[in-house]
């Protein structure tokens, strides 16, 4: 088994035997498997101790895999054409049953799909040439791993090849947006913002069905220690991922400038480097609910324990 370094071709092997494979993307690394093999799709749920309600993205290589296996209306098609290749997921009406299977949909009529961003993966499952889901590499509640080493870490041992991509650009889990019978909705917040897409097509759907997306689940990308968000400053045995000018000790600060790319960007990151430091708890400094704000603190509650 090859747990570093692996090639594109060494990769695309394993997912055409039905073993996983961990994949870099813009967002972050995924557990990948071949969405239509349920066996492979088990494997995937096994690896991260991942509840089977919970839905799956199928990524795919361009706008025309993902209408092969979703129906798509002048919405969605507006959308994709907007954000993709990008950290956006389209919940549409599943067409294909067979390319993204049961399990992987957890029984749902939608399927949740994605071209994303990151130029490798793209190519690599343009040359596997079907559709594969890639959950985040982390073991199920963990925090998501936005590096290689980190990846390997977490699942490399259930992983028959690892590709390493470099640091995730984006750090954080894309956006998903429901496009289903005629509305549309925002079920996760991520980098593609809710004014971005309300730009482009106008007001959501207020009413969005949380159990339709992916990584919905209220305890979720959760270390060990305790998290405690809108934090003033540490209490004692805690550490403080701070944020903008002066707040915090610069190591732990997740944007010292106060940047919420940058601050998504490090989110995992720095919650993982924290809590390896067994902390008796991990505060964090109130991240403003602007923009890419929104998905920081979708994440934080749900590493807090809150219902998001």
């Amino acid at each position: 088994m090859s747990t570093s370094g692996a090639t594109d071709a060494e990769a695309v092997r394993a997912l055409a035997n039905g073993a996983l494979v961990i994949l870099p993307t813009e967002t972050v690394y995924g557990l990948a498997a071949d969405a239509g093999n349920a066996k492979a799709v088990a494997a995937v749920f096994e690896a991260k101790g991942r509840p089977r309600f919970n839905p799956l993205i199928a990524h795919v290589a361009d706008a025309v895999q993902a209408e092969a296996v979703a129906v798509f209306d002048a919405t969605a098609r507006a959308l994709a054409e907007a954000f993709w290749p990008g950290p956006l997921t389209l919940v549409a009406p599943v067409r294909d049953r067979e390319r993204v299977c049961d399990l992987a949909r957890a029984g749902l009529d939608s399927v949740a799909v994605r071209v994303p961003g990151h130029a490798r993966a793209r190519a690599l499952i343009s040359a596997f040439g079907r559709p594969v889901v890639a959950p985040s590499a982390n073991r199920s509640g963990r925090p998501s791993p936005t590096t290689f080493a980190d990846a390997v870490e977490e699942t490399g041992a259930s992983a028959a090849a690892c590709v390493d991509g470099g640091p995730c650009a984006v750090g954080v889990e894309s956006t998903v947006v429901s496009v289903m019978d005629g509305k549309v909705a925002l079920l996760r917040p991520g980098a593609v913002t809710r004014a971005e897409i309300e730009a482009l097509i106008g007001p959501l759907d207020p009413s969005g069905e949380g159990h339709r997306s992916p990584g919905r689940l209220t305890l979720h990308y959760a270390p060990d220690a305790p998290v405690r968000i809108e934090a003033v400053a540490a209490r004692a045995g805690e550490i403080l991922l701070g944020f903008g000018p002066g707040v915090g000790d610069a190591r732990w600060s997740l944007s010292p400038s106060g940047d919420l790319r940058e601050a998504a960007a490090n989110l995992f990151r720095r919650l993982r480097e924290a809590d390896r430091e067994g902390p008796l708890g991990i505060a964090v400094s109130t991240i403003p609910s602007i923009g890419l704000g929104e998905a920081i603190n979708d994440r934080l509650r749900r590493a807090a324990g809150f219902v998001g």
